[in-house]
């Protein structure tokens, strides 16, 4: 095969990318110049187009292989591959998806010198972490007051319980003091978010248990991976690394990354996993429905809007 570089296919920013795949149960390869995926069936193989240059991540997950010559093409167009488990999330105890970037030296580096401009100094990364924390609530209120269904199916963003809870947090926020702070207000609103979801679907005796088998539980899994997916693409694109967090701590090696996906996955994702559950749905139509939420309200482009907002404001020295 006869190498390429990327200037070669038609240039879609990866913000502006369509596609995120999740594949099972088959073999990724390179053949005729394009990356394929082969599905075998009782009596016949089954070849599938992958639009690399449209796409930000492949999550491989159970019974797939993948050859060497894929990835060198996927690696070029500057695309994620991670492995994973069933329906996107880790198969062996508590693992995250391990993440295979492409390696390109010619990726900007003005986002990761302004990130940690303000990174090693504990205030003004609170103040980071505040800014990104009101941009997740914005845009709950703005997805949850936009979308038709969400709004037929009772996720409002008029309700008076949801907007006591949102304003509830907001102050707490504002009054966090370190990240500690930041950390347990966001605790408390997730559960208020989950109580919320579930009495809004009529779903009895939620837990939210990350090994349970329910689907509303399964499909918040599979959702956060589809998330991370994302938020992991933003991060290497913008040349930040992964253990550069402002919440969720210094100990944890891809922690910017639950960062980042936390911007987007209780305005998209919760609710969605909740309404799925409610109707039956398989996983597949829940991941199509996750993934149509995310092209609808531009969830990629938040991601980069936010991090680059962040990492650029640090540098002027105007932090929120």
């Amino acid at each position: 095969m006869k190498d390429f570089s990327p200037s070669d296919l038609k240039t879609i920013l990866h913000s502006k990318r369509a596609n995120l795949y999740l594949l099972e149960h088959c073999r990724v390869m390179q053949k005729d110049g394009r990356v394929l995926y082969l599905t075998e069936a009782k009596r016949e193989k089954l070849y599938f187009n992958i639009p690399i240059a449209n796409t930000t991540v492949i999550l491989l997950g159970n019974g797939t292989s993948i050859t060497q010559a894929a990835v060198r093409m996927l690696a070029q167009a500057g695309v994620l591959i991670g492995f994973c488990g069933g329906g996107g999330t880790p198969l062996y105890m508590g693992n995250e998806v391990e993440w295979f970037t492409p390696q390109s030296e010619y990726r900007p580096t003005e986002y990761l010198q302004g990130w940690l401009g303000f990174w090693f100094d504990s205030v003004q990364r609170l103040h980071a972490a505040k800014a990104m924390q009101h941009a997740r609530i914005d845009y709950l209120q703005k997805v949850w007051s936009k979308d038709r269904e969400l709004r037929l199916a009772g996720f409002d963003a008029r309700d008076d319980v949801l907007l006591g809870a949102l304003n509830g947090c907001r102050a707490k926020i504002d009054r966090a003091e370190q990240t500690g702070d930041l950390l347990t207000s966001e605790a408390q609103l997730t559960k208020q978010l989950y109580k919320f979801a579930a009495r809004t679907a009529n779903i009895q005796g939620f837990v939210r248990e990350h090994e349970s088998t329910d689907k509303a539980n399964g499909f918040l899994n599979h959702g956060n991976y589809l998330a991370y997916g994302l938020a992991a693409t933003t991060l290497w694109v913008l040349g930040i690394p992964h253990g550069f967090a402002v919440m969720h701590g210094k100990t944890r090696r891809g922690a910017l990354v639950f960062d980042v996906a936390d911007l987007i996955k209780d305005a998209l994702v919760l609710p969605w996993a909740f309404v799925c559950a409610k109707e039956n749905a398989t996983e597949q139509e829940f991941r199509q429905q996750c993934l149509q939420a995310f092209t609808d309200y531009k969830a990629l482009d938040f991601m980069f809007e936010c991090v680059k907002a962040q990492a650029l404001k640090a540098r002027c020295g105007t932090t929120r």
